[in-house]
C-alpha cells in the first residue's frame, strides 16, 4: 500500500509498505480505508523535524514513519473488532497511531465514530477538532454573560470562539497576529484584534480584561504568561493543545494575587463528544462551508504543510483527501 513519510524536516515522500491485516487487529481495533486527513497544530513540530514518541513503536521517539504525522481522520471500516464499528461503516475521529497518511490504517475503534454521510470527507474531518473543543468547554465554568477572549484565532481558536458564543458568551475577543476580520462573524467573534498576544495583555484596562481567556495559540511559552496577565480577577485561564515545552515557566505572583483558576487537560470519551460534535455542526450548518478553507489532494501533502505552517488571512483548516 501507499504511504507518505517524512523523509527530512519540510519533506514528504511516497513509499510502498505492507498493508496491515485484519487478522492482527486488537481488542477494539478496526481497519480503515482512509478517505481524508486534516493538519493539526500539533502536527507541524514533527514536519519541522521535532521528534515523538510514537505508540506504534514502543513510545520510542521518532522524526519519520509511514503515514506520520496525522491523527485526524476520516475513513471505511474495511475489518472491524470493535462491536460499534462494521464493515463498510464510515467514522471519523482519531487515528490512534498518528500515521493517517496512508492507504489503510489500524485504529482505536473507541476514537470513532459514525458522521452524517452527506459531509464530504473533507469536511467531516472537522468533527475531530470540533469534538475536542466541546469537551475543552465543557470543563470550563458557565460562560453566559461573561466576556471571553481567544489567544490564537488558528482552526481550534476559531472554533473555540463559535462554541463559547453559542454557550452564551456575551462578548468573544479573537486575538490573532493574522487578520481574521473576514472570520470574525462566522466564528462568533465579536471584536477582532490583530496583534500579538503581548501587545494587546498589555493595553488593557482593569474594566477590560476577560473573565475567561483561553489559550489555543501552543507551541511557545510566553503566551500562556500574556494570558495569566490579560485575564481579569477572579477568572479562568484554560490552555488547549499539546505543549512542545515539557516545563512552562509560570507567573506564580499575578495567578496567587489575582484569584485565578488555570484549567487544561486532553479530550476524554470520544465517541461521545464525536456524537457531540455531529449535533453542534447540524445545529451550526454554516460552520460546514467556512471551516475548511483549503483541500488539498494527498500528492501534494507536503504543499499542505507548509500552507498549515504558515497561516494567512482567510486560510482556516487544512484538509487533505486521500
Amino acid at each position: 500500500m501507499w504511504a507518505q513519510i517524512l523523509s527530512a524536516p519540510y519533506r514528504f515522500e511516497k513509499v510502498e509498505v505492507a498493508a496491515p491485516d485484519a487478522a492482527d487487529l486488537g481488542p477494539g481495533q478496526v481497519l480503515l480505508a482512509t478517505k481524508a486527513g486534516a493538519i493539526c497544530g500539533s502536527d507541524l513540530p514533527n514536519f519541522r523535524g521535532a521528534p515523538f514518541p510514537h505508540p506504534k513503536n514502543g513510545g520510542q521517539w521518532v522524526t519519520s514513519a509511514p503515514g506520520f504525522p496525522m491523527h485526524e481522520v476520516v475513513g471505511e471500516v474495511i475489518a472491524s473488532n470493535h462491536p460499534e464499528h462494521r464493515t463498510g461503516d464510515l467514522v471519523v475521529g482519531w487515528a490512534s497511531g498518528f500515521d493517517a497518511i496512508a492507504e489503510v490504517i489500524v485504529s482505536d475503534g473507541d476514537g470513532l465514530a459514525g458522521y452524517d454521510t452527506s459531509l464530504t470527507p473533507t469536511t467531516a474531518v472537522m468533527l475531530q477538532p470540533l469534538a475536542c473543543v466541546l469537551y475543552a468547554a465543557e470543563q470550563l465554568d458557565d460562560v453566559t454573560g461573561k466576556t471571553v477572549a481567544v489567544v490564537g484565532q488558528g482552526p481550534i481558536g476559531l472554533l473555540f470562539s463559535h462554541v463559547l458564543k453559542s454557550r452564551g458568551a456575551l462578548h468573544v475577543v479573537g486575538v490573532d497576529r493574522v487578520d481574521r476580520s473576514d472570520a470574525g462573524t462566522t466564528f462568533g467573534v465579536d471584536e477582532v484584534v490583530t496583534a500579538s498576544a503581548n501587545l494587546w495583555a498589555g493595553s488593557l484596562r482593569a474594566k477590560e480584561r476577560p473573565q475567561v481567556v483561553v489559550e489555543a495559540v501552543g507551541h511557545q511559552v510566553t503566551t500562556m504568561k500574556n494570558c495569566v496577565d490579560a485575564v481579569g480577577f477572579g477568572g479562568e485561564v484554560f490552555y488547549f493543545g499539546i505543549p512542545d515545552d515539557l516545563v512552562y515557566p509560570f507567573d506564580m505572583m499575578t495567578f496567587l494575587r489575582k484569584n485565578l483558576t488555570l484549567r487544561s487537560g486532553a479530550t476524554l470519551e470520544r465517541r461521545r463528544v464525536l456524537e457531540d460534535a455531529n449535533v453542534y455542526l447540524a445545529e451550526h450548518p454554516g460552520l460546514r462551508d467556512a471551516y475548511v478553507s483549503h483541500v488539498f489532494g494527498v500528492g501534494d501533502v507536503e504543499g499542505a504543510f507548509h500552507a498549515a505552517a504558515n497561516p494567512q488571512p482567510g486560510q482556516f483548516k487544512i484538509s487533505i483527501e486521500m
